[in-house]
């Protein structure tokens, strides 16, 4: 199974459609991609963007995301807050008229999903909590 494939468990383990648009995960150490970017289900995450999302994690600090938000393809999204799931790190956004944002860290991998407006956040952030304790679980 690819990396996209995780993907596809993701959209289900959030409810579908209805919850979850597309997603990607990225390296913890320097947010180098994982899954393809783009495509029906990956996000078009930029280098820069990945590396900002990586940088915070790696450091725990979400100082910069509190003040300038969470860059994704191009668009800002409003940090909303930080959630613990069981010790892993959980950064949740939104852009009215574009939705919400998950994004959680494993020990070395970084899971981010987008929903669509009206989707349920919760949802979202039951796929991507998932797909992280299932990595962890297999150390990663």
């Amino acid at each position: 199974m690819s990396w996209d494939g995780y993907l596809d468990s993701l959209q289900g383990y959030a409810g579908g459609a209805a919850n979850f648009e597309r997603g990607c995960i990225i390296s913890l150490d320097g947010g180098a991609p994982w899954t393809s970017r783009g495509g029906p289900m990956g996000l078009n995450i930029k280098d820069a963007e990945a590396q900002e999302i990586a940088r915070c994690f790696k450091k725990n600090d979400f100082s910069s995301m509190e003040q300038k938000g969470i860059m994704l393809e191009n668009e800002k999204f409003q940090y909303l807050r930080r959630d613990d799931d069981q010790g892993f790190p959980v950064i949740l956004g939104k852009k009215k008229g574009l939705g919400a944002i998950s994004v959680e860290a494993s020990k070395t991998a970084i899971v981010i999903a987008k929903g669509p407006e009206g989707g349920q956040q919760g949802s979202l952030n039951t796929g991507v909590s998932r797909i992280v304790h299932y990595l962890a679980q297999n150390g990663l």
